[in-house]
C-alpha cells in the first residue's frame, strides 16, 4: 500500500513511522528538512522537502498511484487544499486531514474532506475519564459524533434488564459478553456483574448511561 503523509511534525512523524512499520510504502512531505528528524532512525521511506502546493510536488510523491494520503500539517487551509487536490485531481482513494483548529471544522465539511479534530477528540476522552465510571471508547466514527463504548456492568446493576440501562438514552446495544462469550443483545436480558456491554451512542447518550450507573452506585 502506497501512502503519502503531508506534514512531518509530531503527528505526521508518528503516523509515518506506524505505517512504515506495518510494511507500507510511505512518502513524507514537509517544507522543512529539520522536520524529518522527528522520524524514527529506522524509517526507510521517502522524504521530500518543499512546498506541497508547488508544481509537481504531489506528482513527485507518487500521488497518481497512491492508495491514500494524510494531510496533517498545522495549517487547516493547507490541509484542506492538499486533501481537495488529492481527491479531485489525483483521485487518491482514501484521503484524511487533520483539523488543527476546531473552529475551522466547517471548512473541511464544505469541501467534503474527512477530518479528525484531535483537540475535540482529546478533550472528549479526558472528560470521559474524569467522570470516573468504567466506560471505554473502542471505536470512533467521524469526529467522535458517534462512538462504540465498552461498559463493564457493576454489582449495583446486576439483576436489571439491559433495556432499563439504555432506555431514553438514544443508545443502541451492540453486543453483550459474559464469561468470554459474546452474544447479540436482547433488551430483556438480565445483566450480571462483570458483563461487558458494547453500546453505540453519541456523547450525550453515553452520559445518560453514565448517570444511571452512578446513581445506582450511590443508592
Amino acid at each position: 500500500m502506497k501512502v503519502i503523509v503531508v506534514g512531518c511534525g509530531r503527528v505526521g512523524a508518528q503516523l509515518a513511522n506506524r505505517l512504515y512499520q506495518k510494511g507500507m510504502q510511505v512518502t513524507v512531505i514537509d517544507e522543512s528538512k529539520a522536520a524529518f528528524d522527528n522520524l524514527d532512525p529506522g524509517f526507510r521511506g521517502r522524504t521530500l522537502e518543499g512546498d506541497v502546493l508547488a508544481q509537481d510536488m504531489l506528482r513527485r510523491a507518487g500521488a497518481e498511484n497512491a492508495d491514500s494520503l494524510a494531510a496533517v500539517t498545522s495549517s487547516d487551509t493547507l490541509n484542506v487544499a492538499v486533501a481537495h487536490i488529492a481527491k479531485t485531481i489525483y483521485h487518491v482513494p482514501y484521503v484524511v486531514a487533520r483539523n488543527y483548529e476546531p473552529r475551522y471544522q466547517s471548512l473541511y465539511e464544505s469541501f467534503g474532506v474527512n477530518a479528525l479534530s484531535m483537540s475535540n477528540w482529546g478533550a472528549q476522552r479526558m472528560e470521559e475519564l474524569l467522570a470516573g465510571v468504567a466506560l471505554k471508547t473502542v471505536f470512533s466514527a467521524g469526529n467522535g459524533e458517534v462512538e462504540v463504548y465498552e461498559v463493564v456492568i457493576p454489582e449495583s446493576w446486576a439483576g436489571r434488564r439491559l433495556g432499563d440501562l439504555v432506555n431514553g438514552c438514544g443508545c443502541v446495544p451492540v453486543a453483550v459478553t459474559r464469561g468470554g462469550k459474546a452474544m447479540l443483545p436482547d433488551r430483556d436480558i438480565v445483566l450480571q456483574s462483570g458483563d461487558v456491554v458494547h453500546i453505540s451512542a453519541t456523547f450525550e447518550g453515553i452520559e445518560g448511561i453514565r448517570r444511571q450507573i452512578t446513581q445506582a452506585k450511590e443508592s
